[in-house]
């Protein structure tokens, strides 16, 4: 009976999600959309954001960290919502945790195979993501005749965190990333970057109907339901009023982080507690 109750316990505990900062509340919306039971911890890593330009070594100190953090949260499974840390820092975090950990990366890839009808798969994303090819080797681990074209978009971070979603400007500056994948012929593009879906309308007007549009953190969201229910982890205990079911941490810039969490997400937060990860 004791092994029962440690099952349920550990059922009704947090799911960890982190990020380089605000992009990865695209996956937290997902969670809560589909999981609506879940509990989640959040932490958006605001004081170092962003990672996409940072070294293999620096993601993978930073990603450790926070997940050292999440772990005193007493979280079942861990998000790392964020293309950069996934590609970087996922393999290696893995081998020091007990508990289920899942990345954005994989479950794009592999949607965005079963979806191509012409075998030409383009990728948006940070600089890191886009050099470290990593969506390029799953796609090919499943599909070798599957063409990957690649392109970084390092300018969308910054336009999407100064809500310019819907602007001249981040039309402009789309259509001069976004001309030559439309030109190699592409049918399906993945949004390789949790901050990406907050521009979804905009990128697919510019690449087109023909181009149907890979959204990771929803399929993240998705892959995470999957493992919680195979692994007997999935809450069935609906949650009450003011039972504290979503809480949010961040490094710097709190109240920043509020406004712009407020503007995505149905629930709204009422805060965001700062902390020291280099603590961690």
């Amino acid at each position: 009976m004791e092994i029962i109750k440690n099952r349920e316990e550990l059922s009704s505990a947090p799911v960890g999600v982190f990020d380089s900062g605000v992009g990865g509340l695209t996956v937290a919306r997902e969670i809560m959309r589909q999981i609506p039971n879940e509990k989640i911890v959040y932490f958006g890593d605001t004081a170092r954001v962003p990672y996409g330009s940072k070294s293999k070594e620096t993601v993978t100190k930073y990603s450790k960290q926070i997940v050292r953090f999440l772990q005193e949260q007493h979280v079942k499974a861990i998000v790392a919502a964020c293309n950069t840390a996934s590609a970087y820092a996922l393999d290696e975090v893995e081998k020091e945790l007990d508990i289920p950990m899942i990345g954005v990366v994989k479950p794009g890839a592999k949607v965005a195979v079963e979806t191509t009808q012409n075998g030409r798969i383009g990728v948006i994303g940070t600089e890191g993501t886009i050099g470290s090819h990593i969506y390029s080797t799953y796609i090919n681990e499943m599909s070798r005749n599957t063409k990957v074209l690649e392109k970084a978009c390092p300018l969308f971070v910054p336009l999407v965190e100064e809500g310019l979603w819907q602007d001249p400007v981040t039309d402009e500056i789309a259509k001069r990333y976004l001309s030559a994948l439309i030109d190699s012929g592409i049918d399906t593009l993945i949004l390789g970057c949790t901050h990406y879906p907050l521009i979804r309308s905009t990128v697919g007007k510019i690449v087109g109907e023909g181009v149907t549009l890979v959204n990771p953190a929803y399929e993240t969201a998705r892959e995470l339901k999957g493992l919680l229910e195979k692994e007997g982890l999935l809450n069935k205990s609906e949650q009450g009023l003011g039972s504290n079911q979503y809480r949010f941490y961040v490094s710097d810039m709190a109240d920043k982080f509020r406004t712009f969490a407020n503007s995505i997400l149905k629930y709204g937060i009422l805060s965001a507690k700062t902390i020291n990860i280099e603590n961690y």
